[in-house]
């Protein structure tokens, strides 16, 4: 459920999209079949939200957030949101549904809690593994870092691991460096064949098919508990990242991936990102580390992909946030560009049950505790 917290109605809205984009009202009903006075009646609400077609042709031309426009929609012509109407159709099990809701009386709450076990037994996971994993020389010359073994088992082994003890079964690794060298059953594999001239950010995108419904991005380089996943699963917004606020201590001792590198977060009282990255923090800041892993929820992906998009279009081959160039970004620079822009991301706040494994210091440190 969506709660409409836009502070226009649906002509307000389009108009608001409309002068962002700087496009005249003529431009705009040209682009999307009208007369430019009926799209003038319809921002200054003198007409109803549009038929589902123009609706629809509004929102990819504008790039508008597709559940509020049909709900503003919806509320507009005092009906269904369009696209729900649209979706219901004559699917009879759906009006079953509907009026099993009814009969019995499921509360607001009931719902919320339908919905997150929905959301959870659903969710997929993406693995970006493509990296050279170059400051683990030495051990990484024929395997890329994630085939490292820790006891009897390789990291991504024991990812996909946890993965499946909440419930994940749809895993997805996107490969590169080495790539035939990751083969396991069961999973579904990309390629990204340019791995040695982008980055984290890029290499997602060669699984761009599978950000959609709820799905968890990770690293391959972190060792994490189930618990951690668990935790993730139960966050409602729409984009999530998982901050360790008790991180520091695991880089006492830790010479060869200084503090300096962390991938610091700083986040308000509503534990939402103010900012992400290799950044100073000041004493009196809330801050944390981010882990390497997200989530998305169905609306949350689609938000994501949108601003990738926008983004790239926009910086290739330019300087992007932190990054030197787009294609050099880091899915750390996305998250900042997106909260510049007044889009909200959550932080799922952890006390460790995590580590970094970076460096050939990292390994060897984890290796050893594995094998008491």
């Amino acid at each position: 459920m969506v709660e409409i917290t836009h502070k226009h109605s649906f002509g307000g809205y389009i108009r608001d999209l409309r002068i962002g984009k700087c496009l005249g009202q003529r431009e705009l009903a040209r682009m999307i079949g009208v007369s430019a006075s009926y799209l003038n009646d319809i921002e200054k609400n003198k007409r109803p939200a549009p038929r589902i077609e123009i609706v629809k042709t509004l929102a990819h031309t504008l790039d508008a957030d597709s559940e509020i426009i049909n709900d503003l929609a919806g509320i507009s012509k005092n009906v269904l949101p369009p696209d729900v109407e649209e979706f219901i159709g004559d699917k009879r099990e759906l009006i079953s549904l509907l009026r099993l809701i009814k009969a019995y009386n499921l509360s607001e709450s009931d719902i919320f809690e339908l919905e997150k076990v929905m959301t959870s037994s659903n969710a997929k996971a993406i693995v970006i593994a493509a990296g050279l994993g170059s400051r683990l020389k030495g051990y990484t010359e024929e395997l890329p870092k994630c085939m490292l073994k820790f006891g009897e088992k390789t990291l991504l082994e024991r990812q996909i691991d946890n993965y499946r003890a909440c419930g994940i079964k749809n895993i997805s690794v996107i490969r590169g460096y080495k790539k035939e060298k990751i083969n396991y059953p069961d999973l579904r594999y990309y390629e990204n064949p340019d791995f040695e001239n982008n980055n984290i950010l890029n290499s997602l995108f060669y699984a761009e098919e599978e950000l959609c419904g709820n799905v968890v991005v990770a690293y391959s380089d972190i060792m994490f508990d189930a618990a951690v996943v668990r935790r993730l699963l139960e966050a409602q917004a729409d984009i999530s990242i998982v901050v360790d606020i008790d991180w520091q201590g695991y880089y006492v001792g830790r010479n060869d991936h200084p503090i300096e590198e962390a991938e610091n977060v700083i986040f308000n009282a509503n534990n939402e990102v103010v900012k992400i990255g290799k950044i100073l923090t000041e004493k009196d800041d809330v801050h944390g580390e981010f882990i390497g892993m997200l989530k998305l929820s169905p609306r949350g992906a689609e938000i994501f992909k949108r601003h990738f998009h926008r983004a790239k279009k926009m910086f290739w081959d330019k300087p992007y946030q932190r990054a030197k160039v787009f294609q050099k970004a880091y899915i750390t620079d996305i998250i900042q560009d997106m909260v510049d822009l007044g889009v909200p991301i959550h932080c799922v706040i952890i006390e460790r049950g995590w580590r970094e494994i970076d460096t050939v210091e990292d390994y060897e440190k984890a290796v050893k505790e594995f094998e008491v």
